[in-house]
């Protein structure tokens, strides 16, 4: 198992996971059971990232991801649910939030944007898918309420990364998608261009990093404290998994961030 770790402060640890070895769509590393990989394949990839972190399967938080923008905030209380009531409680879950050591929480992604959050003072941490919608709909700035109401962050005390996702060249998106970008609000100066198309035209191409940087700026998340990745997965899809390229039915980048301290 190969991942990208990141410096995103003291305390805690924030990574990716890479594809790693193996052939087919779902050919190396994958921990995701909503894509179609075998069962035993994800949970002999849960046990090798368990194993990396030094915790049990239990203090795995992977949510069950609908392109939404609700965030849940995984506390004693839900650490003391069933199983099967953990698992009802993540469905339509795009962000988690939680406060608790050693637990790791993550979203899964391939091609949309995960975005991983540390407050520094609180030792709050947070895991953020967001695809068009998510952005759209503004999970980011929907995750960082729940920080600030929930466990008392301030946003000029969060680090944040962005981790790989599909850049600006390689989103082609349809009119329809442009406008709703441009319907809530955002800078489409700064988050749209247009580029040549294989039927000789052009098409709207959305830059979801930025995107969703501006949205942390927005929130109060200091620019100096933002890292973004830069790292394309459909052009690294070799390295990453990338459902532009490989279709829905395989595996997925785990983002995952632990309070170790």
């Amino acid at each position: 198992m190969k991942v990208i770790e990141y410096n995103i402060g003291t305390g805690a640890r924030a990574f990716s996971t890479m594809r790693g070895g193996g052939s087919g769509n779902y050919g190396g590393f994958n921990i995701t059971h909503y894509c179609g990989d075998k069962p035993e394949h994800v949970s002999e990839c849960r046990q090798e990232l368990c194993t990396l972190l030094g915790i049990n399967d239990t203090n795995l938080i992977l949510p069950h991801q609908t392109h939404g923008n609700e965030v849940l905030c995984i506390d004693d209380s839900f650490m003391q649910m069933t199983p099967e009531e953990q698992q009802r409680r993540l469905y339509g879950i795009d962000a988690v939030v939680t406060a608790l050591p050693h637990t790791c929480i993550g979203v899964s992604t391939a091609d949309c944007i995960p975005l991983l959050l540390y407050d520094t003072c609180r030792g709050v941490i947070a895991a953020i898918h967001a695809g068009w919608r998510g952005t759209v709909s503004r999970i980011a700035r929907n995750c960082i309420m729940t920080m600030t109401e929930q466990y008392g962050c301030r946003p000029g005390n969060i680090n944040a990364v962005i981790a790989p996702g599909i850049s600006l060249e390689a989103f082609e998106v349809g009119d329809e998608v442009y406008r709703a970008f441009e319907e809530q609000g955002f800078c489409m100066q700064r988050i749209a261009k247009r580029y040549p198309a294989a039927d000789g035209g052009t098409k709207w191409h959305i830059d979801l990093w930025e995107a969703n940087r501006m949205q942390l700026v927005e929130c109060g998340v200091c620019e100096e404290r933002i890292e973004v990745s830069g790292i394309c997965t459909y052009t690294k899809h070799e390295k990453f998994f990338s459902a532009r390229r490989l279709g829905i039915k395989s595996g997925r980048i785990f983002n995952g961030i632990i309070i170790v301290g």
